[in-house]
C-alpha cells in the first residue's frame, strides 16, 4: 500500500481482543470497497467521476490502513489472508455492475457507515476507535452526499436511468440486513442504527421518485454471512487480483 497514514488517527497501542474483532471487520469493509471503487479508474462515465470515485477509494483505503494497523501488520492482513479470514460484509464485495449499480451500493453503505461512525465517535474515550470514527465520519458524509446526489439524478432522470437505478437498488437489497448484525467490540445501538438507516435511505429514495425495495434482507439463502468469513463468488476473483502482485513477489521492496 502506498498512501500516507494520518498520524492523528494512528493508535500505536494494541487493542484488546474484543476491540480487535471490531477493528478488523470495519477495516475489511473499507479495504474491499476501496478496491471495488478503484476498479472504476479509466472506466467512469465522465472525467469528474474518475476523480470523485478515486478520492472516495483513497479515503476508504486510509481508513483501512488505520484500522488494520490496530490489529496487526496491514500488508499481511490485506495481501496474505485467505478468503475465509476476511470479515467484511458481503455488500461491499459485490461487483460494480453498471454505474447505477455502484451508486446503489454507495448509497446503502455510506449511509450505514456515516451513522455507525457517528455513534462510535459520540462514545468518545475510552473507546479505542473513537478518534478514527471522529475523523472518518467527516469523510463519509461526503461519500454519502455524493451517492445521494447521484441517486436523485438517476432516479428522477430519464426512464432508462430510473430503471437502472431501480435495478441496482433491488439487486443489492438482500445484502443490507447484514449491516446491522452486532459486531464484537463495537458498542453500537444496532436497532437504532437500522431504524435511522431505513429512514435516511427511504427519504432519499422518495425524493428520487423511488421506493425502498421489498423482499428479504439477508435472511434468505446465502446473503449475510460475510462477518463469519462466508463470501460470495465474486469476492474470490477480486481477492486474487488484489493479492496477485504481493504474493508473486513475497518480501520484495520498492
Amino acid at each position: 500500500m502506498s498512501t500516507a497514514q494520518d498520524p492523528a488517527t494512528a493508535a500505536p497501542a494494541p487493542l484488546d481482543p474484543a476491540a480487535a474483532v471490531g477493528a478488523l471487520a470495519l477495516g475489511d469493509d473499507a479495504l474491499v470497497l476501496s478496491h471495488r471503487l478503484a476498479e472504476w479508474t479509466g472506466h467512469a462515465p465522465v472525467l469528474e467521476e474518475e476523480v470523485a470515485l478515486a478520492n472516495i477509494a483513497l479515503d476508504l483505503l486510509g481508513q483501512a490502513r488505520t484500522l488494520l494497523s490496530l490489529v496487526g501488520d496491514e500488508d499481511e492482513l490485506a495481501f496474505l489472508r485467505e478468503e475465509r479470514a476476511f470479515r467484511n460484509v458481503q455488500l461491499v464485495e459485490q461487483p460494480n455492475g453498471d454505474f447505477a449499480h455502484t451508486v446503489a451500493r454507495q448509497l446503502y453503505f455510506s449511509v450505514y457507515q456515516e451513522l455507525l461512525y457517528g455513534q462510535l465517535a459520540a462514545a468518545g474515550e475510552p473507546s479505542p476507535l473513537a478518534p478514527l470514527a471522529a475523523k472518518a465520519v467527516k469523510e463519509v458524509a461526503y461519500h454519502r452526499d455524493h451517492a445521494e446526489q447521484w441517486t436523485l439524478r438517476l432516479g428522477d432522470g430519464t426512464e432508462t436511468s430510473h430503471a437502472r437505478m431501480r435495478a441496482g437498488l433491488d439487486a443489492l437489497w438482500r445484502f443490507t440486513g447484514e449491516l446491522f448484525r452486532p459486531v464484537g467490540g463495537l458498542a453500537v445501538d444496532w436497532a437504532g442504527l437500522e431504524a435511522a438507516w431505513l429512514a435516511t435511505v427511504g427519504g432519499v429514495l422518495e425524493r428520487a421518485t423511488l421506493a425502498l425495495p421489498e423482499g428479504p434482507r439477508g435472511t434468505g439463502w446465502s446473503a449475510g454471512a460475510g462477518r463469519e468469513g462466508v463470501h460470495t463468488e465474486p469476492f474470490g476473483r477480486m481477492l486474487a487480483e488484489m493479492q496477485h502482485l504481493h504474493r508473486s513477489h513475497p518480501g520484495a521492496s520498492w
